[in-house]
């Protein structure tokens, strides 16, 4: 079983998907003038500016279910994983990849805003709704959404609870059973609430755990001071096939550093997507440059924060795909976690192994929320015309069931099954958001002359002539009439959701 799911793995893992993923984002980097750095300012004022509503969330609450999703292990075991087998250099192409991706990030979830729909009571979007309003393709829609629900429903929950669980034991000596059980109560909790809670949930310890996990990096770094411009030296040496050590793995470097960048920020995957059509918003390009940001947090923050403290204190082993190893500091330790607590551990003994189990218990359990949170909007989009409530209450079974068997299961299937849930999502989901990305950039033109004009945009698709755009149609004629069904709360980012 494991072999024919990592050679599913090598298929869609290929040198294409790099080429495909970095071509991606820059082609969307150019053609819209590269906004992820023009609108930086605007992002972070747009974070803090949307309110929710009785069917949305706040821009704030969007952007912190889609960090959810987007800060998980990848952050972690991800990082030290393409370390390990790229060479400090992957660091580097890590990086430019978050730097493009903020573009593909932007396309994306653009799109999810301005095709969403209501459904019932709660704004509901993504991939696959996108996919049949925008290029009216049905079956593709319907391919993709059944991708997405056995992904985030079936094949990549155990990654993160899996990594809990050993994290735990490690440093505990909790059995991972127990710690399988902990998850699903805590997850049935909160799932069985619906949206809103998750949403409630995520804005309050999202924050939370990127703050806390920077200020522990800046103490590692405040430490080992004097290595820090040699550690920058060799990241970028090793980038570029400089340096003597690294020079013969360059091309392992862009691949690991790609691979690992797509699995944690997800720029391109579409898994933003869904968050971001759930948010209240008075123009589409405002959450998609919301969720360009959230991609500049997850890598070029709290990704650069592992890989900081696992190169500056040397806590790290390299040994290329089919190769001799390079660097063995590690010795036989699966690259993993543990080269981040072993990192800590140099300069707070003691404090590393209880630092990192906890920074993973938050990071992974977000994550599992959004997880659950898309898979369920997905088979919503699945089971729209027979409307089978008991479809919703088997995903939560089976949701929670592989998370608890992620629990006590072998680790290296379950990251052989999330390369291949994340690989073939990232297929599907750039191969739609470039044929659309006629329309995204229409949304974007729209947005940056009203702008101009000195005016808060409001959205028309009329006026861009985009069709299939049914609830912003509707949205626009309720705003001039001045009749909007949605009571929008006054709260801030952290304001409850009225009920």
């Amino acid at each position: 079983m494991e072999k024919i799911v990592e050679w599913l793995v090598g298929q869609v893992w290929s040198l294409g998907l790099v080429v495909f993923a970095l071509g991606a984002g820059l082609f969307f980097s150019i053609t819209t003038r590269f906004l992820q750095i023009r609108y930086f300012k605007e992002m972070i004022k747009l974070l803090f500016e949307g309110k929710s509503s009785d069917s949305g969330v706040s821009s704030f609450q969007a952007f912190c279910m889609a960090l959810a999703g987007r800060v998980g292990i990848g952050n972690i075991a991800g990082v030290a994983t393409a370390i390990a087998f790229g060479g400090p250099g992957a660091v580097f192409w890590m990086w430019i990849m978050a730097l493009l991706g903020g573009a593909s990030a932007f396309i994306e979830s653009t799109l999810a805003q301005l095709y969403k729909s209501k459904v019932g009571n709660e704004y509901r979007g993504g991939t696959p709704y996108f996919i049949e309003k925008g290029l009216k393709i049905k079956w593709f829609a319907s391919l993709v959404a059944i991708v997405v629900t056995i992904s985030y429903g079936f094949l990549l929950p155990g990654i993160q609870s899996s990594t809990i669980a050993v994290g735990f034991e490690n440093t505990s000596g909790i059995n991972k059973g127990i710690t399988g059980v902990l998850l699903v109560v805590l997850l049935a909790i909160i799932i069985f609430g619906g949206v809103k809670r998750i949403a409630n949930v995520a804005d309050k310890i999202v924050p939370f755990m990127a703050v806390g996990y920077v200020i522990v990096t800046f103490i590692i770094l405040f430490a080992n001071m004097k290595e820090v411009p040699a550690m920058f030296a060799l990241i970028f040496s090793s980038a570029f096939g400089v340096n003597e050590a690294f020079g013969g793995i360059v091309g392992a470097a862009i691949a690991w550093g790609v691979k690992r960048a797509v699995f944690s920020n997800v720029a391109g995957v579409g898994e933003g997507t869904y968050s971001s059509a759930a948010a209240e918003v008075s123009h589409p390009a405002k959450q998609g440059l919301v969720q360009a940001f959230s991609v500049y947090i997850d890598t070029l923050v709290v990704c650069t924060a592992t890989a900081l403290m696992i190169l500056v204190t040397g806590m790290y082993s390299v040994t290329p795909e089919g190769k001799e190893p390079i660097v063995e500091t590690m010795g036989n330790i699966e690259a993993g976690p543990i080269y981040t607590q072993e990192a800590v551990d140099t300069v707070l003994p003691g404090f590393g192994s209880i630092f990192i189990s906890v920074a993973i218990f938050f990071f992974a359990f977000t994550t599992l929320m959004a997880y659950y949170y898309i898979a369920e909007t997905t088979l919503i989009y699945l089971d729209k015309k027979l409307k089978l409530q008991w479809l919703k209450t088997i995903l939560k079974i089976v949701f929670l069931f592989m998370v608890y068997i992620g629990s006590v299961e072998s680790a290296s299937l379950l990251w052989a099954l999330g390369d291949l849930g994340i690989g073939s999502m990232a297929w599907l989901n750039l191969i739609a958001i470039l044929l659309l990305t006629k329309p995204a950039l229409k949304v974007l033109k729209d947005y940056e002359v009203q702008r101009k004009a000195g005016k808060d945009p409001i959205f028309d698709p009329s006026k861009v002539e985009i069709d299939g755009a049914d609830f912003w149609e509707e949205k626009y004629r309720e705003i001039e009439s001045g009749t909007s069904k949605d009571k929008v709360s006054t709260g801030g980012p952290g304001t409850k959701i009225m009920q």
